[in-house]
């Protein structure tokens, strides 16, 4: 039986990018919903860090409390968001809650826009942070990382992406994070980065907690 990741995230643009990453890891990706796994999540941490690994923490002890049918799953869970320099960090951890949980992204695209009007390009200088949180199966936790810079836009472009992707200028690309290809944005992206250092870090650990596991 393949081991198994849940990942505690019910964005589907998100898992999406989360299952082609790890496509090669040798493990099962499931959400949360696929889990079976309800749980209500407080994210009132002050740091992305801090907000991956609650999230994480809590469905593992769901995982816990629901008995062995998930047994030996590691739990992850990501929180990421966007840092607008202009606006002191806005809306940083708060990104997907900005102007309401409920409110549609491109409301929130065009209000950030709108709140950037008339300020310089040098100035609209932002990035988006990824923290990845991990709970393996013997209780073990570790986190991963990933940032990319960039701009935000005059207006939103792009068709691809979610999220703020369409307000995110990416310099080297010469476009929005939403006008990349899939392959381009996984590449590059801050969870792109943070899964791929994650992928690293549970091919080393999964190897060694089976090894574990084999000699009890």
């Amino acid at each position: 039986m393949k081991p198994k990741i849940i990942f505690a995230t019910g964005n589907a643009g998100k898992l999406r990018e989360i299952k082609e990453i790890l496509s090669d890891t040798g493990m099962e990706i499931l959400s949360m919903k696929e889990a079976g796994i309800h749980a209500d999540i407080v994210e009132d941490g002050t740091t992305f860090e801090e907000n991956a690994y609650i999230k994480a923490e809590t469905i593992a002890r769901a995982l816990a409390a629901d008995g062995a049918e998930y047994g030996g799953a590691v739990v992850l869970a990501d929180d990421s968001g966007l840092e607008i320099d202009y606006l002191h960090k806005e809306p940083g951890v708060y990104s997907a809650r900005y102007m309401g949980a409920d409110t549609p992204y491109d409301v929130k695209c065009r209000n950030l826009i709108e709140r950037l009007e008339g300020v310089p390009d040098e100035k609209r200088t932002a990035r988006f942070v990824c923290a990845i949180a991990a709970v393996m199966p013997d209780g073990e936790t570790f986190a991963t990382h990933g940032t990319i810079e960039g701009k935000i836009d005059h207006e939103e472009k792009g068709d691809n992406g979610f999220g703020y992707d369409p307000i995110f200028y990416v310099p080297e690309y010469g476009c929005t994070m939403a006008q990349l290809t899939e392959e381009q944005k996984n590449r590059i992206s801050h969870r792109g980065r943070a899964l791929e250092a994650m992928k690293e870090e549970l091919k080393k650990r999964m190897s060694e907690y089976y090894e574990d596991t084999d000699r009890q």
